[in-house]
């Protein structure tokens, strides 16, 4: 199929319609907005609860005998799916630039570890899946690898395409069905191509579904009786009332959620070094990642320097509509995103932080955010902003940065600056965090890492990497003897 023929299916597929044992018809459907504009992009089908239950049973049957398909069949298919993102990444592109406010770089570099992330499910099929363990009497003893059979997926709006499939590509990998729930503003990218994508790759009927909808359609999924786990990306509040509902119905869990990441600035660093590290890991995708820098810690001898340098930054980025303007921050996904980060911002100010840059937006158009003297207490050093916002905190000495990088629910990701390797690692040896990155960012993810946050960041469990075959299977024992053995009953 050429390029263009592809670009028109991509394009118009799923008008109205989810994907579950095909494309379907539904009796609701609803419009997906460009946040940018406001325009409408595409319309796609609204699932009901019952059709969550209907294709939870149905991916249940199918799981089977994608389960028993050769192991090279399974591969070969993620890998075709690997082939079509490459092969379709201007058209992809310009959705994830469209649908979710991001600029073109952020866009290409989602499809970059998309594609890396289907050839990594793709090598999976073909690893080692158990153990020979020692036994005694002429018993053969072994632990195999099984897939667990429904793998539920609820994937978030801010990185879609990527969030989605870094659970489904390894879910399907090794045998198991997956019913996917992107997120409504998102629900083309996280949910519509990547049905087209494993539709063209040959994915059988039945092992897929993606059903759009809001929290009931994620309810469902969660108390299905053939659903056996839920792997859930989101905010931190939505993901308790999702584990407490799937542990209720004793699915496993796979909670990655919020953060309120530490970028810790010792006075050693080299501050212009700083300045870009900071407002890269706080102004990335309009700061609507969780593993963004939330807050900036800098040691007092250098952090007037310091906000300085970054309040620079942070006036000289262009905002703007990224699918039109060489931008470098695009609209942020909603209005309501818009409020809360606004009214967090206004709050510190008013508790005494001093706003150095930005603080300001046209509709969804937030500046680029730079607040200086923020204290703990305050909702800007507190909370989880989701926005362009970056929250700087002073500190005077290694213990203190460490205190206050630990003084949070959270603990995703944390990175320290410092031009003293040995300084910087008895720095991060200390922080309570998933994630942890010396002389860089907080923002990063290679999808051959294991990927997960502790407290209020996660229930502990990893994604990516060699940690996929922990979350997507579970263990069996096999016993083998020849005959069965006499007891003494």
């Amino acid at each position: 199929m050429d390029g263009q023929s592809r670009a028109s299916l991509l394009d118009s597929t799923w008008d109205g319609r989810l994907y579950s044992g095909g494309w379907q018809e539904t009796a609701e459907a609803f419009d997906v907005l460009e946040p940018a504009t406001g325009a409408r992009l595409s319309r796609v089908g609204a699932a009901s609860p019952e059709q969550v239950h209907e294709a939870a049973h149905e991916a249940r049957r199918a799981q089977r005998a994608w389960a028993a398909r050769a192991f090279r069949e399974r591969a070969q298919i993620l890998r075709a799916a690997a082939e079509f993102v490459d092969g379709n990444r201007d058209v992809l592109a310009s959705w994830i630039v469209r649908e979710t406010g991001s600029v073109r770089p952020k866009a290409d570099f989602e499809l970059g570890i998309v594609a890396a992330c289907l050839h990594e499910a793709a090598a999976m099929p073909s690893q080692p899946q158990g153990l020979v363990l020692p036994r005694d009497g002429g018993c053969v003893s072994f632990a195999r690898r099984l897939a667990l059979g429904v793998i539920g997926v609820i994937s978030p709006f801010n990185f879609p395409l990527y969030l989605s499939l870094r659970a489904v590509a390894p879910a399907l990998a090794v045998g198991n069905a997956v019913v996917l729930k992107p997120d409504p503003r998102t629900a083309v990218t996280g949910g519509m191509m990547i049905a087209r994508i494993f539709e063209e790759a040959g994915l059988p009927p039945g092992v897929l579904h993606v059903l759009p909808g809001g929290a009931e359609v994620g309810e469902a999924l969660c108390s299905s009786p053939d659903v056996a786990m839920i792997q859930f990306t989101g905010s931190s509040a939505t993901g308790a009332r999702v584990g407490e509902l799937a542990g209720r119905h004793r699915k496993k869990v796979s909670l990655e959620l919020g953060g309120k990441n530490a970028l810790i600035v010792l006075d050693d660093a080299d501050l212009d070094l700083a300045a870009s590290n900071a407002a890269f890991g706080a102004f990335l995708h309009q700061g609507q990642i969780c593993m963004s820098s939330g807050r900036i810690l800098v040691q007092e001898t250098v952090a007037q320097a310091f906000v300085e340098k970054l309040a620079a930054k942070a006036a000289a980025l262009p905002v703007g509509n990224p699918a039109t303007d060489p931008v470098a921050l695009g609209p942020m996904i909603c209005e309501s995103q818009v409020i809360r980060a606004h009214s967090i911002v206004h709050d510190s100010v008013e508790a005494g932080a001093v706003l150095a840059a930005g603080g300001t937006h046209e509709g969804l158009f937030y500046r680029p955010t730079v607040l200086a003297g923020v204290k703990p207490g305050m909702r800007a050093f507190e909370e989880e902003i989701f926005g362009p916002v970056a929250a700087i905190t002073s500190f005077a000495d290694d213990a203190e940065a460490v205190a206050l990088a630990n003084r949070t629910d959270y603990g995703l990701s944390a990175a320290v600056l410092s031009d003293s390797l040995s300084r910087a690692l008895a720095v991060g040896n200390q922080l309570n965090t998933g994630l942890l990155h010396i002389n860089d960012q907080t923002v990063a993810d290679d999808v051959v890492n294991p990927f997960g946050g502790r407290g209020a960041s996660g229930n502990g469990t990893s994604i990516g990497g060699p940690a996929n075959w922990d979350e997507f299977t579970q263990w069996q024992w096999v016993t083998i003897r020849d005959r069965p053995p006499s007891y003494p009953f």
